[in-house]
């Protein structure tokens, strides 16, 4: 509202003075805010590791302490014995969901669009699903040897379903109407694929690659115990059997956490770069 003074002049109150929009958090703080749960959690986890083992009185060969795997965990990093098992496995993985979730984004596109394919592969996807990769490991080794082609099949096995029912989902759940403004441009089947359906149904694609990104540290694991000379596979069984270094073992478990979460949080970051915040 507008007082008048004394001379008549109009004076601004304060409910005309213009309203600012408040500043939005910064990304730095919401990041932050973002973390301190996780954080939180981790230390609770961690003391309750420490608890469960003082309580108990397990030796150290049957459940290490948190500080003694911390000191294996350095240990294994800085005397060099980590890193070529890490370097193995972080090549397969990346490798196999490359592969995998390339197959899979074109076979489930296939499966979307036409009915004829999906009665003619679905019971085949299915069925090579519902067969554990473990018990197929030996076999995939013994086709392929125990080289990086081996672990390549395998991951790409596991990637290859999560990601293809996703996309398959995805582009069925594309807006029909769409579908029908793309048509009345007079848009053909590429140009539909890749301009409309494909990024209509990004949610569900890259969610079904953040799970088939964790699936591939699995799939890689599988295949280094089916016959391999380095990767952490196969630095846990060297750790568990020839030298029984129990906190050697949890070092290289905690290891494979850490590469597991660091690929899950980059595929998270890349899909609300894409998508955008939710």
């Amino acid at each position: 509202m507008t007082a008048a003074s004394q001379d008549g002049t109009p004076v601004r109150t304060r409910a005309d003075a213009p309203v600012t929009a408040q500043p939005r958090p910064r990304r730095s703080r919401r990041f932050a805010g973002s973390l301190w749960p996780a954080a939180a959690s981790l230390v609770v986890f961690v003391l309750a590791w420490q608890l469960i083992v003082f309580v108990s009185g397990f030796p150290p060969y049957i459940l290490p302490g948190p500080l003694a795997v911390a000191e294996a965990f350095v240990r294994a990093w800085t005397d060099g014995t980590m890193w070529p098992h890490v370097a193995a496995t972080l090549l397969e993985v990346l490798l196999g969901f490359a592969l995998g979730a390339s197959i899979a984004l074109g076979v489930g596109i296939a499966l979307a669009r036409s009915p004829l394919a999906e009665r003619l592969l679905s019971p085949y996807l299915v069925a090579a699903q519902a067969t554990p990769v473990l018990a197929l490991a030996p076999l995939i080794a013994l086709w392929f040897g125990t080289g990086l082609l081996s672990k390549l099949v395998i991951t790409t096995l596991i990637v290859f379903f999560p990601v293809a029912v996703a996309t398959m989902v995805g582009i069925r759940s594309v807006d029909p109407r769409l579908l029908e403004m793309a048509r009345s441009f007079r848009a053909g089947n590429w140009q539909i694929v890749s301009r409309v359906e494909v990024p209509a149904a990004a949610p569900a694609i890259l969610g079904g690659m953040r799970v088939g990104v964790t699936l591939a540290v699995i799939g890689a694991i599988v295949g280094e115990w089916a016959g391999a000379d380095r990767g952490l596979g196969v630095l846990i069984n060297i750790a568990r059997g020839s030298l029984f270094d129990i906190p050697l073992m949890f070092a290289a478990l905690l290891q494979l956490a850490i590469i597991g979460v660091t690929l899950y949080l980059v595929m998270l970051f890349i899909e609300r770069r894409i998508v955008g915040e939710r």
